[in-house]
């Protein structure tokens, strides 16, 4: 089993937005605990990949080790880290993915 990690902005942004169902929206994050492979891969910067999934109209883009998602059995992702980072409307999607990419490319996994 994957750990599922929501940065503390993303989580309070999730509230304020979804105000009822946030709890619904975190559910549906968590669900990658179980299944980690969920999620359209976009891009990848070094061993990193930048993968989402939608909710409604909103997109929440998540950062991974890609190898491990494709090299390991689902029973071996024990130490898989999933951490969400970003959250996008459609409109606002390719520039949310390329800030994404740029802290990854600047900082790293851990400019998050």
């Amino acid at each position: 089993m994957a750990k599922v990690e929501i940065t503390e902005s993303l989580f309070k942004e999730i509230e304020k937005k979804f105000k009822g169902e946030a709890h619904k929206v975190i559910d549906l994050l968590e669900t990658l605990e179980d299944n980690p492979k969920k999620g359209k891969p976009l891009a990848n910067v070094g061993k990193i990949v930048i993968k989402e999934i939608k909710y409604k109209s909103f997109r929440f883009y998540f950062i991974t080790e890609g190898y491990k998602l494709k090299v390991l059995k689902l029973e071996e992702l024990s130490d898989l880290l999933i951490k969400f980072v970003r959250i996008s409307d459609k409109n606002s999607q390719q520039k949310t993915i390329d800030e994404v990419k740029h802290v990854l490319k600047v900082l790293g996994g851990g400019g998050f």
